[in-house]
């Protein structure tokens, strides 16, 4: 029925807690778990804000480094140093979700054509896939800071089934968040299958639902 799949980065593919702790650690210098707590609430927050189209992902990227070092009482002079640091750290962050390559293997087996589509700075997530042995699976990666768009607008899409010529209905989103995977994929005329990977059940009964990367092995 597809010809391709647009497959999710993070919670999707790579294991977003450990690899954003795993950078934390690094551009902080050191491990604090209150602190993490705080800089992991403080992104959480202005990424889901960035959903609901308050921000983009690029303003995001400015804002949770300079609002964390604030809150966390490090000073103004912290900022820049803290922000180089964590991205030059998260580029090589490469925890896989579990049936990640079994899942890639299968799917290249079966013939079909493989995207990766993520909000992000194109050359970290590049090189994060890269990092994790899986960067050859895919045909091509789809980031928002390349595409110009951020998902789940409609254009993000848009511009991805131009780029690799195909039309929405001969392809599949896979994807962990019910905002900017889902909801923006169907916005723009692609099947879905939502990955509930900690099983909060938020998925719609009209929509695919897996809870493992190879469970999507079923469908495809």
């Amino acid at each position: 029925m597809y010809k391709a799949i647009f497959i999710d980065i993070d919670d999707t593919l790579l294991d977003y807690v450990p690899c954003c702790r795993e950078a934390f650690d690094a551009a902080l210098g050191r491990e604090s778990d209150e602190l993490f707590q705080l800089f992991f609430d403080i992104s959480g927050r202005l990424f889901s804000e960035a959903k609901r189209g308050l921000h983009t992902i690029a303003e995001v990227m400015e804002l949770y480094p300079a609002e964390f070092c604030e809150k966390a009482g490090l000073g103004s002079e912290a900022v820049e140093p803290f922000k180089h640091a964590f991205r030059a750290a998260w580029g090589t962050t490469h925890t896989l979700v579990p049936g990640t390559i079994e899942t890639l293997e299968a799917l290249r087996a079966k013939g079909y054509r493989l995207f990766a589509a993520s909000n992000s700075f194109g050359h970290l997530q590049r090189s994060r896939l890269q990092h994790a042995g899986i960067l050859a699976y895919f045909e091509d990666t789809y980031i928002s800071m390349d595409i110009g768009y951020d998902k789940p607008d409609v254009r993000f899409y848009e511009e991805a089934l131009r780029r690799c010529g195909l039309q929405p209905n001969e392809v599949l989103m896979v994807g962990d968040s019910m905002t900017t995977d889902i909801q923006g994929a169907k916005a723009a005329g692609l099947d879905t299958c939502f990955f509930d990977r900690r099983g909060e059940g938020t998925a719609k009964e009209d929509i695919l639902t897996i809870t493992s990367l190879p469970e999507l092995l079923k469908y495809v």
